[in-house]
């Protein structure tokens, strides 16, 4: 398997790269994060005139491009950002869309490539730990109509999507694989309730309750937990490569206060021990950059392949970005932890990365599972 960037990847990459330079720097981000909607509507547009949107879906969904290494090019410039705008929810509902949906369910996508609509995908449950198959909330069928009952927390974009894809069950316990299905709810249906907060690193998220909302099913309404699994694979490495990003800033910037902040009259970069501190973070780094590359090109591979390469980066990105946060605030004392200095910033992301869909505890379980299948 060959895991260089084709140079269409490569030059993609320095086209975000430029863009973000010249129209994304950390205090802006802070202003768009702060704002009302929580990210740039102006943004978002440009993103999607871009093309960042449509490399992250194959052309049968209305992109151009969709492969794990083109997901992971994308992220890995947005985490040197810690860009707030919603890719994460709409690339996973959008996976969910066109993966199941009819010709007009599909159609989301496309307006969502496009810059016009927002998703959100809202699967994860309070009670449900890290377990991907945990589903309580529920869905009947009366009259040839579907309705869903329960509870999604923490729905990334949940407060701001035009349309949620809803996973439910329809049989079975609340743990079991089998029985469950995704399903398409409009964000103004009745019955939908939807409370949205910020996140500790200043992401939007929401809580929903859904009261017989009305739903249209998206495939099978009982086989949907293979497609679930793919989804939170693809969002894996999506995050590991986003803090892949972050850790090349937070590098960047530690490095250069080594260079400028002195004491005893030099800089403190001169100091063996601090360099070899660097030296650590920097190996680690590389060693995040490998994991990412080899769970990008295994997307494709089969279940038991994939999901061992997905785990193994997320356990790596959890260890590795607590690793980073903690020394890059050390290395900078008293204003690394300050809201006005970047590295603060970049240190809550790379620690709350790890707690989305699996911490690195849970996927050592899972890799240590996956090796007695």
């Amino acid at each position: 398997m060959d895991f260089n960037h084709t140079e269409d990847r490569r030059l993609f990459a320095d086209t975000i790269a430029k863009f973000l330079g010249d129209n994304y720097d950390y205090m802006k981000r802070n202003e768009y994060a702060a704002s009302q909607d929580g990210f740039s509507k102006d943004m978002w547009s440009q993103f999607a005139e871009l093309g960042a949107l449509a490399v992250l879906f194959d052309e049968d969904a209305g992109g151009f491009a969709g492969q794990g290494f083109d997901i992971a090019v994308v992220f890995e410039e947005l985490g040197k950002a810690i860009v707030v705008e919603p890719f994460l929810a709409n690339l996973m509902a959008g996976r969910a869309i066109a993966g199941l949906g009819d010709d007009a369910q599909k159609s989301l996508v496309e307006e969502m490539i496009a810059g016009g609509r927002q998703l959100a995908f809202a699967h994860t449950e309070a009670q449900a730990g890290y377990a991907p198959a945990y589903v309580s909330a529920t869905v009947s069928k009366s009259d040839g109509v579907y309705k869903l009952n329960g509870h999604k927390a923490v729905v990334l974009n949940g407060g701001h999507a035009d349309t949620l894809v809803v996973s439910a069950r329809s049989s079975g316990k609340d743990d079991d694989e089998s029985g469950i299905g995704l399903f398409l709810v409009a964000a103004d249906a009745q019955g939908l309730r939807i409370s949205s907060y910020k996140t500790v690193d200043g992401y939007n998220a929401a809580d929903i309750w859904l009261e017989d909302a009305q739903a249209q099913p998206l495939g099978n309404v009982e086989n949907g937990f293979e497609t679930i699994e793919k989804i939170l694979a693809v969002a894996n490495v999506a995050l590991s490569a986003e803090a892949l990003g972050a850790m090349q800033s937070t590098a960047m910037i530690t490095l250069e206060f080594l260079k400028t902040r002195k004491q005893f009259g030099v800089p403190i970069g001169k100091f063996q021990v601090l360099q070899h501190r660097m030296a650590e973070l920097m190996i680690e780094m590389e060693q995040v950059r490998s994991a990412v590359i080899n769970a990008a090109g295994h997307l494709e591979s089969n279940r038991n392949e994939r999901e061992w390469y997905v785990s193994a980066v997320k356990n790596l990105v959890g260890r590795t970005g607590r690793l980073f946060a903690e020394e890059a605030i050390q290395m900078h004392g008293g204003i690394g932890m300050t809201w006005e200095y970047s590295v603060a910033h970049f240190a809550k992301r790379l620690v709350m990365i790890d707690h989305l869909f699996g911490d690195e505890d849970f996927h050592l379980d899972r890799i240590v599972k996956l090796n007695n299948i």
